[in-house]
This record gives structure tokens, sequence and C-alpha cells, in this order.
């Protein structure tokens, strides 16, 4: 039998969930080559926590090399280059060649593209970001908080919501806080439903909400926000969720197609190019709707999962029958130990069909129940 070599690229939600299911279902010959630029996975969700102090970044964080305890390799480094035609990927000075490829690269976060954006706030979806968000808002006892979305398309849709109420039960009243959104309404893919339905959780949590404000440059000395409008709004502390894209070498490496991302097939995931496969925050799926599927880690979590059952299928002589079916659910924190959940089928013709629960403990807990499976396999 011939020794054939899968290289995942990412460790993230996807990457780690295709690596893992891989090594358990190929033959011990095969090799399964997990690729990232860094040490430690870190588990995302739980950065809404460490904003809030609940969390220590020790605690949100397991070392990669664990990985190497069920015979998966570890490569770390970045991805400089890569040849979808041959699947080989360049990270340094080494050069991995696989019969498979598997990307799971997530979305390039670009605070840049906004004139003084990174200078002047705080990113929500970083380590170092939440903790310096976390030390901020410890010190505050007025003056407003503003947490923005600084373009439509980002992943994870409810998290920022999620912020600005964990904010505002977390900070004195004396502190306004203050939503302002690129998009004209929260987790828009979910339906208007959803959508009405989530913006009145913020606003009964006593936050100030602004849709479709679209920002075009950040004065970090005077603690002022420029809108595309002339608009402008002043703030004290400024949490943001930068504008997202695919990573360069994706789009050097010509996967990336007309939406900027990667348009992998909706329920295989497989790409235009043999034996290379797309899961996660880096593809661009439509949905009967006319929308694309949210950017989140459930999605990435299932997607792979399908693609490691029908590669390993495929490797082994099986038929390959898995499929992508677009169904999910995310909890959504709304401040005081409690959580809402929605949950439903996004590929549901002609719209999705979804159900927001309403937030209580339970749903909190499931969330920490999750948390804690979730980096006990790390």
């Amino acid at each position: 039998m011939r020794r054939r070599t899968v290289l995942v690229l990412g460790a993230g939600s996807g990457g780690l969930v295709a690596a893992r299911r891989l090594r358990r279902r190929l033959p011990a010959t095969d090799r399964v080559v997990l690729v990232d630029r860094a040490t430690h996975h870190l588990f995302q969700p739980s950065l809404l926590w460490l904003l809030t102090g609940d969390r220590t970044p020790s605690q949100i964080t397991r070392p990669l090399r664990r990985v190497t305890r069920l015979g998966i390799e570890l490569v770390t480094g970045t991805v400089a280059a890569l040849d979808v035609a041959r699947r080989t990927v360049r990270v340094g000075d080494q050069v991995l060649e696989g019969d498979a490829l598997i990307v799971a690269l997530g979305a390039q976060l670009a605070a840049e593209t906004v004139p003084g954006l990174a200078e002047a706030g705080h990113n929500l979806y970083t380590l170092d970001g939440a903790t310096a968000a976390r030390d901020a808002l410890t010190r505050v006892r007025g003056g407003r908080v503003v947490v923005l979305t600084s373009a439509p398309l980002y992943k994870c849709p409810a998290a920022p919501y999620e912020a600005a109420m964990l904010v505002r039960a977390t900070v004195p009243r004396a502190v306004e806080v203050r939503m302002i959104a690129a998009e004209p309404g929260p987790m828009g893919t979910a339906g208007p439903e959803v959508s009405a339905a989530v913006r009145a959780m913020v606003e009964e949590t006593g936050v100030m909400y602004q849709p479709s404000r679209q920002i075009s440059t950040v004065d970090s000395a005077g603690r002022t926000l420029q809108f595309a409008d002339g608009s402008t709004e002043s703030f004290d502390i400024l949490l943001y969720v930068p504008p997202h894209r695919a990573p360069g070498v994706l789009v050097e490496a010509g996967l990336t197609g007309s939406s900027g991302w990667i348009e992998a097939d909706p329920h295989t995931l497989t790409t235009a190019h043999p034996g290379v496969y797309a899961v996660g925050d880096a593809t661009m799926l439509p949905l009967p709707s006319g929308k694309v599927l949210p950017k989140a880690g459930v999605f990435a979590h299932a997607q792979a999962k399908v693609v490691a059952d029908n590669l390993a299928a495929e490797w082994t002589g099986r038929e390959s029958t898995a499929r992508f079916l677009g169904t999910g659910a995310c909890f959504l924190e709304t401040g005081h130990g409690r959580a809402g959940l929605g949950s439903g089928d996004f590929y549901a013709h002609p719209v999705p069909r979804m159900r927001l629960h309403a937030p209580t403990r339970w749903w909190h807990w499931g969330k920490v129940v999750f948390e804690k499976w979730w980096l006990a396999r790390v």
C-alpha cells in the first residue's frame, strides 16, 4: 500500500478537527501533517470571558505540540506559498509535499485598512487585544465605550453583540456603552426575525445601538470615529472588530474567486483543484437566500468532519457519502451568567429556518461545558 500524506493548513477549529479525525480513520502508514504559525491553540469563543475578567490567557490556550501524541506531525511556521497543482506548501525553508491539501487558514484580520483603527482601539478578536481591553475596562468609571464592527462581513457574527452586552453588564452604569455596526442589523443572515430579536436583547441591556454606519478613519489622539457619511462619534474606550479578508497566500495561489474568498462546493468543500479542500473562515459559501454562510467555528467544525470522512473513505476504498448540510448553533452571551442559543438550517429553501432560544443560565453553562470539552481534546 502506497504511503500518502495529507497536509492540513491551519490549526483552528476546522484544522484541528480535520487532523484528529483523519488520524483516527487513516492507516498508520499514511501521514497527517498539521501546519500552523502559532505554538498554541486559542479557543476563540472564550475571548469574551477574557474580556470580562472571567478567564486568563492560560485558561483558554493549549500547546499545539499535544497533537503529536496522537500521531499527527506538527510543523510550526507561516505558510509562505502553496502550489495547488502540485499540492506543495512552503513553510520557512521547508517544502512540504502532500497527496491532499486541506486549507483551514481562516480569515486575515486587516485593521490596517482603516486608518487609525489599530492605534486607537482594542481588537476583540485577538488574545492581546482582548487582554488590553479587559485591563482598560477595569479602570473605567465614566465616559463612553464603543463596540465597533468596521465592515459587515466578519467571523463569529454574534461576538461583537455579545461583547457589547457583556461590557454593559461589567462596567459601572455611569459608563455609556454604544454598539456601532457597519451592518444593517445583527446576525442578518439568520433572517429578519432573529435579527430583530437579537437587537431587542442588546437594547434591553441598556446598550445604545446604531446600525449601518461605515467607518472611514479613526483619530486616536482626538478619540473620534469618522464615518463615510461625514458624521463623527467620540469614544473613551474603543473595542473593534477589524475588516476581514482572505490570507494573501491563498490569493497568490489562485485559490480565491471573484468574491475574494475560496469558493468551495457547499456540501463537500472540494475546490476547483483536485485533491484540495477548504473549510472554515477562508471560504465563501452561497446560500439559497442569496446571502452567504456565516463564518463561524461551528461550521468549520462540521465541514472538517465531512472532508476528513470523505478523504479517508476515498483513500481506503470506501464510498464517500458525507455531506455538509449547513446546520449549526451558537451561544449568545447576554451578561449576568445568562446566554441565549441560536440554531437552525442555513441551507433551507428559500431562507434559513432559525430559532432563537431566550437567555437562561442553562445556555450559559452549556457554553462552559463545551469550552471545557474542547480544550480537553486539544
